[in-house]
């Protein structure tokens, strides 16, 4: 069964997998002790600390293993603002960062410092201008991902990076996504990683403090991995998590190229297989192996189902899946289609054919499921008759406010409107979206008694 979700955890590496078991044997001893078993895992913990700071682009004593990603950006964020509260309590994020840095500035804000939240264009990418032009005396830290979880777009690390330097602001990096392809480029302050992203275990993160940056560790005072992560040392899977790195880092060049040419046919391909599609993130700068699109009038849950029926894993950041009825906050700052968002992101060694197989089941999987919801098929439009129309959607969730909206759109003439009534959180995004994919103009958004009332006018 083809898994094409390697954006969210990728397959365990062979080369972890050995290291894993190996170090099992031989690093099961505490490092921190003297006699020979622990000195044996001290050798393997210091190994495995230089192997990934080779990678990182960092010295070994600046590096951390955490327990997760997550972690990393947590005590990364944390650390950083702390060290530097005599600058101040400001923080700055773009709006497309992992929830991660969301919950981190969420809870910062919380207890009394601020932050600003610099937008994105339609493709997912900040401006280097827009960071600069909201750093601040009182900033104590700004952070960016070196590329996006849903989109894969590359966001220019270097530029905002030098513009914080001039600031005197450091800058955290969270790569998660991207340092299995390659080193972000310098500059930063932080970095934090995560190793089942690239094909090491689960469990494990990078933390990485350049000298000089104000780094104060939160919560309690611990011995271990210079105080800026708690607990005893998971020595195997950090054994395993550097191997891995060091293995795909090798194979990344190569790698690239071809899982590139893949998701470029994807790219290509789908919206001439599949009416009604737009391709989301940049289609120049972004990861090698990622792709993301959004169906119109497709519910993105009863989408994912499917397909995985047909034996193909992917994931998505509809509004439309059942862990969450609020659009994805990646695609609402992008302005972005949010309904029947797939997610495809290729893990190391996917071949063309199952490629293939995927662009030949998707048309049939999306029709049924826009024929399940009653979505319009492409037809002339019904002769006018009125100036303008409401579509009363309250109390129903995306996909069908647009599939109403696009049912009755031929119903008025050119220079008419429709009016949606709405109380589904999605529709303020996934309406606009509709009309910029479908060239009817998006008058704007008006006070209902209940909900919202999205107005359209049609031009086409």
């Amino acid at each position: 069964m083809p898994y094409f979700d390697a954006a969210s955890s990728a397959p365990l590496h062979p080369v972890a997998r050995q290291a894993l078991l190996a170090a099992l044997d031989e690093g099961w001893a505490d490092p921190a002790r003297l006699y020979r078993e622990g000195r044996r895992a001290r050798l393997l913990l210091d190994a495995a600390r230089e192997a990934a700071a080779e990678a990182v682009g960092c010295r070994p004593d600046e590096l951390t293993f955490t327990p997760s990603g997550t972690r990393a950006v947590h005590s990364g964020i944390s650390g950083a603002l702390a060290g530097r509260r005599r600058v101040g309590r400001h923080l700055v994020f773009s709006a497309v960062e992992h929830s991660s840095v969301l919950h981190s500035a969420a809870a910062h804000e919380a207890q009394g410092g601020s932050v600003s939240e610099v937008a994105v264009d339609r493709s997912g990418a900040v401006s280097a201008q827009a960071y600069a032009e909201v750093l601040r005396e009182d900033t104590a830290l700004a952070c960016l991902q070196s590329a996006n979880h849903e989109v894969g777009t590359e966001q220019p690390v270097a530029e905002v990076a030098e513009l914080c330097r001039a600031a005197g602001v450091p800058l955290l990096v969270d790569a998660a996504q991207s340092l299995g392809w390659g080193p972000v480029p310098g500059g930063w302050s932080l970095l934090a990683a995560s190793a089942h992203k690239w094909g090491g275990p689960s469990g494990v993160g990078l933390l990485a403090v350049r000298k000089g940056v104000r780094f104060t560790v939160q919560g309690p005072a611990d011995e271990r991995e210079a105080g800026r992560a708690a607990g005893f040392e998971n020595l195997p899977a950090i054994v395993a998590a550097a191997a891995s790195l060091r293995a795909v880092r090798a194979e990344a060049a190569a790698e690239s190229v071809r899982l590139r040419a893949l998701v470029d046919r994807i790219r290509a391909r789908v919206p001439q297989l599949v009416p009604d599609v737009e391709v989301v993130g940049d289609p120049v700068r972004r990861l090698p192996h990622l792709v993301t699109f959004s169906c119109l009038y497709v519910d993105g849950e009863t989408l994912l189902h499917e397909l995985d029926r047909a034996e193909f894993s992917v994931s998505s950041g509809s509004s439309c899946t059942s862990s969450t009825l609020a659009p994805s906050h990646v695609l609402r700052a992008m302005g972005v289609l949010s309904e029947g968002n797939v997610r495809v992101s290729l893990p190391t060694g996917t071949a063309g054919e199952e490629v293939e197989r995927f662009l030949d089941v998707l048309p049939r999987v999306v029709a049924e499921v826009r024929e399940r919801l009653g979505a319009p098929v492409s037809a002339p439009p019904s002769p006018a008759v009125t100036a303008s129309l409401v579509v009363d959607a309250l109390g129903k969730r995306c996909p069908i406010p647009v599939i109403e909206l696009a049912k009755v759109i031929g119903e008025v003439p050119r220079g008419g409107t429709v009016t949606v009534l709405s109380d589904d959180e999605a529709a303020r995004l996934d309406i606009p979206a509709w009309c910029a994919m479908r060239e009817q103009e998006y008058v704007g958004e008006e006070p209902a008694d209940r909900g919202s009332a999205y107005v359209v006018r049609r031009l086409t």
